[in-house]
């Protein structure tokens, strides 16, 4: 019965769709094509399997839910559980820290591609394909500063240990035969005053120039800003000044984390700038709280302006889209759930605009007409479209899939 609900009612959405010029089959088979990278580190909360340290670096996670990933198989599971309820074909998003060390310590500076085969195994065989970051935080040679470090010593550790980051990366592109985007974040400040920020900042330039050296063909590198590191307030020094910069006279990637921008900061302005000078935008997708506080993705103004301008650049091939919250006050399975179905509801929305109509408009100069049809267009049945997309991708409508989601804490992992 619920079945025939759903294709009533996208079949009256399909006709309201086509009364103002938009296809809506169109726009799900341009959804179906569009891959998030899930981040692995949602359900252990960012402690990878290399130490049973705390996190430090200049993040942190708060809360304390029961149930979370405690060893690779566990999170492995908890991956497949999540990706079940979401629609599509995903990819997975890696830290260095999760890589497979068969017991063994693995220094950062020694990591290999062979530390991450059971990954691209296990990948392979899920159908999904994989990306990659370098992991600057939580070691005992973090501190405050690591790329940007004067100290030779530790500045050469953590350039090598990116290298070698980029190697890895490189062999899951090839053995997937799709590029894997590899982030480098780096939390590099100061807590207080500085009257080093030339110095800090033209050793992160000289320290990158070096990494980038080696030119690969099954990889893209991306580089990621930030506002501030917690306990490192007052300088950054890979702000988004220095990377914008970077990105463009080196024609790497620049990563957009929403979180990390002054709150009252459009990142959906910044990709028509930037994507006239860069050839491709990562996007770090999760939700600020007053600060990087990464709650779990929502469908928010925020997030809708930003896939609304992806669509409006016409850049789905040079946009990609990656989430990066971590709450652990929640279950994490439903977290991941929530913030990438919100994610693509928000794209879908995107997707069924009616942009040549509101184009006209405003080339004619049609101020009224084209306001008044972006508001109509907020209440246009796009979500009788999104039923229907899951409908097709097989995965919960609506709200079901909270009590599966439920049964999965009561019989997995509430017993960890």
């Amino acid at each position: 019965m619920k079945e025939a609900l759903i294709l009533k009612g996208y079949e009256v959405a399909k006709e309201r769709y086509a009364a103002i010029g938009i296809d809506a089959d169109k726009a799900m088979e341009a959804l179906q094509n569009i891959s998030l990278s899930l981040h692995c580190w949602q359900a252990d909360d960012v402690a990878g399997f290399e130490s049973a340290g705390e996190l430090t670096g200049g993040i942190q996670t708060t809360g304390n839910y029961p149930g979370k990933a405690r060893n690779m198989e566990e999170l492995r599971a908890d991956l497949l559980k999540a990706a079940s309820y979401i629609p599509g074909t995903h990819r997975v998003n890696l830290h260095e820290i999760y890589g497979d060390f068969g017991g063994q310590f693995v220094d950062r500076d020694q990591v290999e591609p062979k530390h991450f085969e059971s990954w691209m195994q296990w990948a392979a065989e899920q159908g999904m394909k994989l990306d990659f970051n370098s992991t600057s935080f939580s070691h005992p040679k973090s501190g405050d500063l690591t790329l940007a470090n004067p100290d030779k010593g530790i500045r050469d550790f953590w350039i090598e240990h990116t290298k070698r980051c980029r190697a890895v990366a490189e062999e899951m592109g090839r053995r997937q035969g799709d590029p894997c985007i590899m982030n480098l974040w780096v939390h590099d400040g100061s807590k207080d005053i500085t009257v080093n920020r030339m110095l800090y900042r033209d050793l992160l330039k000289q320290s990158l120039d070096e990494i980038f050296a080696t030119d690969y063909r099954n990889m893209k590198d991306c580089v990621e800003s930030k506002v501030f590191g917690i306990g490192l307030e007052s300088y950054t020094v890979g702000s988004n000044d220095f990377y914008i910069a970077y990105g463009a006279t080196r024609q790497k990637i620049v990563t957009l984390d929403t979180g990390h921008f002054h709150p009252t900061e459009s990142v959906a302005d910044k990709l028509s700038s930037l994507l006239l000078f860069i050839p491709e935008i990562m996007l770090h997708v999760s939700r600020p709280v007053r600060w990087d506080s990464d709650h779990v993705t929502i469908m928010n103004d925020d997030t809708l302006d930003l896939c609304k301008e992806i669509v409006r650049c016409d850049a789905l091939s040079r946009v990609h889209i990656g989430l990066d919250y971590f709450d652990a006050s929640i279950n994490r399975i439903g977290a991941y759930v929530i913030g990438s179905r919100a994610t693509q509801k928000c794209m879908l929305q995107a997707l069924l605009e009616p942009l040549q109509t509101l184009r006209a408009y405003e080339a004619a100069g049609q101020g009224f007409q084209r306001l008044a049809l972006l508001e109509e267009a907020k209440s246009l049945p796009w979500n009788a479209v999104w039923d229907m997309f899951c409908l097709k991708n097989n995965v919960p409508v609506g709200e079901e899939f909270i009590g599966e989601i439920e049964q999965y804490e009561r019989e997995v992992t509430s017993k960890r």
